[in-house]
């Protein structure tokens, strides 16, 4: 295909402290194939042109040539325009991690100017370090000037999102088409500048634009336009998440006169299809999962030839071209799970493509990215964890599985142990009974330092009714086993749930206290429980009780639909009082207080006892069953035997503490070879020893062993790091 080029384009805005990893992806997958491919992040390249000072002079000269009467709070700013001209580029530098040294200027009350985000925010805890308050304070100052840029001249602008409302259910394209007819503002001139410097290096044959969220669609389609008008010889493609879920039945003729193409799914094979269309060996008919205008029609083309790419064939993910240092920490919170989203690069992979449980009512569980449920080999997942570290210096991980499973999970964390990898990884689960204190504490050695995921609706009948297939007490009891091992939580939850009573969110916002209380779960967000169009909800919503509404499709996206539920009383001001927990929650305040003191209306008290998590804890019951298809494995230093008459003292060297214990000689010997059998080596061939096969090698009877297994001396060896996984 030579003489063919790609250019994959993340538009305005997803995270600014690390790429979304769409375009890495399929960049990787398109250069193992043989073709050319390029990638950018212009929503990164946007606010680094804004918030410079140059770009930040043309704002404040923008804004005074508009002569219009501004808010006062804008009219403060501008009086400060020499401070915010002065300090931009080193708040930037600061934020970038290029000069630390700045923390202890920046964190200096009356050394930023102060506008009203300074003023929002409550006093710092005594805890929170220096370098934290400094990065506060110049988030902060930067969410003052979007604010102000957001105020006067780019009502669309934001640091997360660009243009949101305009997508969001979007049932119609006539919105979007209105606010493409209005001249192109400050933010989106530094966008497009940004696109033609890409463009005039590149001349790309094909443009793909990858919109994950509702806020990239409008930059995604500003895009689209002036390729339009300038470059009409490149073909523009539109993909990702937002694709994948809302516009799978698009038919309005007006949305191809911005894009040639929309693919849906994995983008891999939509895209090399692509290629060998323009290359003119595959007819526009035989493209794969793609939509395009054919005369006064629109056509989806999906040759049944065409399959996907296994998690094998996909090849590795490149951030080439995307320059990391660049990117900003924007710290909004100093909790420590929350702020993982924010500061700095990770770099993204996945254990397993799809969810192995997908059977959740409320989620798209019959589309391909939850459906197609594949694990990534594990030497293939350790082969791009080793050529990402290599090409990015970087050993952060995140992993973005819908849920990874504990089996991949705990393949991975031996083989990291077994190659001797050092890196530190996060990722989200499901909070499943496997994952229990030992494969935590094996997660943990192996450099997990985090997991996100759903418990949604914190009660359990709720929970049977969408299927989530968990309970709120083995939630709290998997919480326990993560928190033991340090290794942090964040919690997704949701209400407004069908059938769902305020009695139920009451009670669900006392659980979720007392689990943050406990230190069980380290930080949550709440949202609003909504029927989507390709949900088992959505598809069948009588049977779940509830009536569609609307809205009316009207030939552009369907996800997010409106309902009605005569069972439900759970209204919308209920989501002010949850979120106003959650904000403090987060920075360790008002855990004491009365949960009903968040709401501004009456609500009921909750029935949930106050020592509900407490009581649970105590009661909790882990021992080793001796028949158990578990196998051992010993993270510590090899064991030191030092005889003493008939017994044997062995000194059992831990990561932070040594543990001693003295058996008979015969034990002693056995549990050194037992030991050394289970410590992680690369050998396949010597596999980890069975429980149940181990009992069989103990010096004594199947009775002794299993007395054994209830001593203080076996409870010591565990502790040291004997795990059994």
């Amino acid at each position: 295909m030579a003489g063919l080029s790609v250019l994959l384009l993340t538009p305005p805005l997803t995270q600014l402290n690390t790429p979304y990893p769409s375009t890495a992806f399929l960049t990787g997958f398109l250069r193992s194939q043989g073709i050319a491919c390029h990638q950018a992040d212009l929503g990164i390249e946007m606010v680094l042109h804004l918030f410079s000072r140059a770009g930040l002079q043309q704002v404040f000269d923008s804004i005074r040539a508009q002569g219009e009467k501004l808010p006062e709070e804008a009219m403060q700013m501008l009086a400060m325009e020499q401070s915010y001209l002065g300090k931009i580029a080193p708040v930037v530098e600061f934020l970038q991690g290029r000069n630390p040294a700045l923390a202890v200027h920046l964190a200096r009350a009356g050394v930023l100017p102060q506008g009203p985000r300074f003023r929002r925010r409550p006093a710092f805890a005594r805890r929170v370090p220096l370098e934290d308050r400094a990065k506060q304070y110049a988030t902060w100052f930067l969410e003052d000037l979007a604010d102000l840029v957001q105020a006067t001249l780019s009502p669309y602008f934001a640091l997360s999102r660009y243009a949101e409302h305009i997508a969001r259910s979007a049932s119609s394209f006539t919105a979007m088409e209105t606010a493409l007819a209005e001249p192109p503002n400050l933010t989106d001139r530094c966008m497009l500048d940004a696109l033609w410097a890409h463009l005039d290096r590149l001349d790309p044959s094909l443009v793909g634009l990858s919109v994950p969220f509702p806020g990239n669609l409008y930059g995604g389609f500003r895009i689209a336009q002036a390729i339009k008008q300038r470059r009409p010889d490149i073909l523009v493609a539109l993909g990702g998440g937002y694709a994948n879920t809302e516009l799978r039945r698009v038919s309005d003729l007006r949305v191809f006169d911005y894009v040639d193409f929309i693919t849906l799914d994995d983008g891999e094979r939509p895209l090399l299809s692509l290629v060998e269309h323009l290359a003119g060996t595959r007819p526009r008919r035989a493209l794969c999962r793609t939509f395009y205008r054919d005369a006064d029609r629109v056509v989806y083309a999906n040759d049944p030839t065409a399959k996907d790419f296994t998690m094998g064939d996909v090849g590795c993910p490149t951030y080439d071209g995307l320059t990391l240092d660049r990117y900003l920490t924007i710290l909004d919170s100093t909790n420590r799970m929350h702020r993982l989203w924010s500061e700095g690069h990770w770099n993204k992979l996945t254990v397993a493509h799809g969810c192995y449980w997908k059977q959740c009512t409320f989620c798209d569980v019959g589309l391909n990215y939850i459906s197609r449920y594949e694990m990534t080999p594990t030497d293939r997942l350790i082969g791009q964890i080793e050529q990402l570290v290599a090409e990015t210096g970087s050993r952060g991980f995140h992993f973005v599985d819908e849920a990874a499973p504990p089996a991949a999970l705990k393949a991975l964390a031996l083989a990291l142990l077994e190659r001797g990898l050092t890196i530190s990884w996060w990722g989200n689960i499901r909070f499943e009974e496997a994952f229990t204190p030992d494969l935590c504490r094996l997660l943990a050695a192996s450099g997990c330092i985090a997991v996100t995921a759903g418990l949604e609706a914190a009660s359990d009948r709720l929970l049977e009714k969408i299927k989530k297939g968990i309970t709120v007490d083995q939630t709290a009891l998997v919480a326990a086993a993560f928190k033991e091992a340090g290794i942090l939580i964040h919690a997704y939850l949701m209400y407004g749930c069908p059938s769902e009573t305020v009695q139920e969110t009451v009670d669900s916002l006392e659980r979720v206290r007392q689990l943050i209380e406990a230190g069980l779960i380290q930080s949550a967000f709440w949202h609003r429980f909504t029927a989507t169009a390709h949900s088992p909800i959505g598809r069948n919503p009588v049977a779940n009780g509830i009536r569609i509404v609307g809205p009316e499709f009207h030939g552009f996206a369907e996800n997010d639909l409106l309902h009605q539920d005569p069972r439900s009383k759970t209204p919308e001001w209920l989501g002010e009082g949850l979120r106003r927990s959650m904000l403090n929650y987060l920075e360790g305040r008002g855990l004491q207080l009365d949960v009903r003191e968040w709401f501004d209306r009456e609500v009921p008290l909750p029935q949930v006892l106050p020592t509900w998590i407490n009581c649970l804890l105590k009661n909790r019951i882990v021992k080793d069953d001796p028949l158990a298809e578990r196998r051992f494995v010993w993270f510590g230093g090899q064991p030191v035997c030092e005889p003493a008459g008939r017994e044997t003292r062995l000194i059992l060297p831990g990561r932070t503490t040594d543990q001693a214990v003295t058996l008979p000689t015969p034990e002693a010997q056995w549990l050194d070879g037992l030991i050394r059998q289970s410590t992680p080596q690369n050998n396949p061939s010597n596999p980890y020893p069975l429980l149940r096969e181990t009992t069989t090698t103990f010096p004594g009877t199947a009775q002794e062993f299993e007395i054994f297994l209830k001593t203080t001396s076996w409870k010591k060896i565990r502790n040291a790091g004997l795990l059994l996984v």
